[in-house]
């Protein structure tokens, strides 16, 4: 279950608004299987909390992380971690940056989905006698990337992985994105069970067809927020969003409002009684679009203040009005601050790292 925690504030360039998780969640799968596999990218935008942050995701052994960019795993690399799946189809034009990382860390993976990928890691063989650490990425009805697990390419793909020289078959990987089209506890579970089954079905071939692998791993933060019994019997889970949790995800179901754990706070810069609105200095480039301004309140929810809504953004400006009824303008004095709930923290936590970074 959720637990709190801590972190510190990250602020924008030439903006008075800033990213502040004012509490950190950690969900425990002790009892759900051998280990968790903490998905790191909602917390790369807060560079300065690293440590902290990913101490408690990592129960402070840092290691069996996921990472979906190498500029990710080139961050925790340096910041001691050294066990590191990148969690994305093998781009070939990257290869030689993953061999750097794969030469350097005890534990480096990556997934992969064809036989092109495959050969193009038995071409790049790794010093000092390590193999490829490859997981096969298998697609559970989430239509993204991924070989079908009932597909018999996927069995034959599996054996020519723990059959190539210099590669080793470390697991079998299965992301649940479409459980973030459910709405509720029994349609995320559902799919948690499909993808479960599917998962470990496909660990049944494998082993019948004499194919070692040691692993599998599904993930979603709903899924995981919500387990089901059959979980137990995987070895891993990776969930990301759960360390600070957003308004999509109470949305879908996977927590509460009371659960959401990171803000931006925005200074109110403007008064403008003709057409009943403030503006404040978070636009798109500190928020992002991604709710399409399809929620009830607009583009985020405004925290503590249920009656207004954030009704469009610029690059750096945002247009804050009532639902309804004549705005009262002294309750929010130029230069006073107002916190906003964003829709997705990933994207919200990303667009802080860019900033801060353009600021240095």
């Amino acid at each position: 279950m959720p637990g709190p925690g801590s972190s510190t504030a990250t602020t924008h360039e030439n903006s008075q608004n800033s990213v502040m998780p004012e509490k950190t969640h950690r969900i425990s799968f002790r009892t759900l299987g051998e280990r968790r596999s903490a998905h790191e990218y909602c917390l790369y935008g807060f560079p300065e909390g690293i440590r902290e942050c990913a101490d408690i995701m990592t129960g402070g052994s840092r290691r069996c992380i996921v990472v979906s960019t190498l500029a990710e795993a080139r961050f925790y690399a340096d910041h001691g971690f050294d066990d590191i799946l990148y969690a994305y189809p093998l781009p070939f034009d990257k290869v030689d940056i993953c061999m750097e990382l794969a030469e350097c860390l005890e534990m480096f993976h990556v997934l992969i989905d064809s036989e092109v990928a495959l050969a193009e890691l038995a071409k790049r063989r790794l010093k000092g006698g390590k193999s490829w650490l490859v997981w096969l990425k298998v697609d559970c009805s989430n239509g993204r990337a991924g070989v079908r697990p009932e597909n018999p390419a996927a069995v034959i793909l599996a054996k020519s992985i723990a059959e190539c020289e210099g590669v080793e078959l470390a697991g079998v990987y299965a992301h649940c994105g479409n459980s973030y089209h459910a709405t509720g506890v029994q349609e995320i579970q559902a799919v948690a069970q499909e993808t479960t089954t599917a998962t470990l079905e496909f660990m049944e071939k494998l082993e019948k067809a004499g194919v070692r692998c040691p692993r599998c791993s599904i993930g979603s933060t709903p899924t995981c927020s919500h387990p089901i019994a059959d979980m137990a019997r995987l070895n891993e889970l990776h969930p990301g969003n759960y360390i600070f949790y957003d308004v999509q995800q109470m949305m879908i179901g996977s927590c509460q409002m009371d659960d959401i754990a990171v803000r931006v706070q925005t200074r109110v810069i403007g008064h403008y009684p003709h057409r009943n609105q403030l503006l404040v200095d978070c636009g798109w480039t500190a928020l992002s679009l991604h709710s399409l301004g399809m929620l009830p309140t607009g583009y985020a929810v405004i925290d503590g203040h249920p009656d207004l809504k954030l009704v469009g953004m610029t690059q750096e400006h945002g247009r804050i009005e009532p639902a309804s009824g004549k705005l009262d303008f002294d309750k929010f004095p130029l230069g006073s601050l107002i916190s906003l709930i964003p829709y997705h923290n990933s994207r919200t936590t990303e667009a802080s790292r860019r900033r801060k970074k353009k600021k240095r």
